[in-house]
């Protein structure tokens, strides 16, 4: 369920301060009767007027893009350097659930679905991301255990090596973490006293590419939508 004023600035009928007003004067129906609380919550079957005239509701959209190196996890961008929603459809206002960086490949979802992006991104739900890195140096035992056990604010991971170059003094693994915090496994690495090279996020509560190549999206099944939220259901009560 999602709250009034944002149902109707969704639909684009005002924004979203607009809105609060309008309820306030009296000028909105929910299912028939005129509400004036600010808090009220109203779901998809529900029927909202304003001013008499019925509102339509904008259905819920989820899509999965490979996000390519070099483009920005925002609606727009000051530098105009090309953005997410480049690659997505013009039709739909969608947002980023949560940030890659810049020079971050691989999973990202987008929607319009308000409690979708923050049951995908709050560190409360847990929600097991899975990246790829390529890191300068080769991690020491003692930093292996640091990483597996959890150590300063770093809550413990999951570390599975793939690849270790020792000639060029590089090494690949996967990291499984539980936070949604920006920059984690860069800090974390840095931290360590390792710089990332390439990092490339390859899976997002179980949901990875396929053979979606970068820039390419497709939209989520539907029990993948529901398996991402009984993920997060489930770690919310950890």
């Amino acid at each position: 369920m999602e709250r009034l004023q944002k149902v109707m600035a969704k639909s684009g009928v005002c924004s979203r301060r607009k809105a609060e007003q309008y309820i306030l004067d009296g000028r909105v129906k929910v299912n028939g009767i005129v509400c004036t609380e600010l808090g009220t919550k109203v779901d998809g079957n529900d029927q909202v007027e304003v001013d008499g005239q019925i509102i339509e509701r904008e259905d819920y959209v989820y899509y999965l893009l490979n996000k390519p190196k070099g483009c920005v996890c925002t609606v727009s961008d000051e530098y105009d350097r090309k953005t997410v929603l480049d690659f997505m459809p013009k039709d739909k206002r969608i947002y980023p659930v949560g940030r890659l960086d810049y020079d971050t490949s691989g999973v990202l979802l987008l929607t319009n679905d308000g409690q979708f992006t923050n049951e995908m991104t709050h560190p409360r739900y847990h929600l097991p991301k899975t990246y790829v890195v390529n890191l300068q140096g080769t991690l020491q035992k003692e930093d292996v255990k640091k990483i597996r056990k959890g150590f300063s604010h770093y809550q413990p991971a999951k570390i599975y090596f793939l690849e270790n170059d020792v000639t060029r003094d590089r090494m690949r693994f996967e990291l499984t973490i539980h936070e949604g915090k920006n920059h984690e496994v860069k800090n974390m690495m840095a931290d360590l006293g390792y710089e990332v090279r390439r990092l490339h996020r390859k899976s997002f509560g179980g949901i990875e590419l396929g053979n979606l190549k970068p820039g390419e999206y497709r939209t989520l099944k539907v029990h993948e939508v529901k398996q991402l939220k009984a993920l997060a259901k489930q770690g919310e009560k950890l």
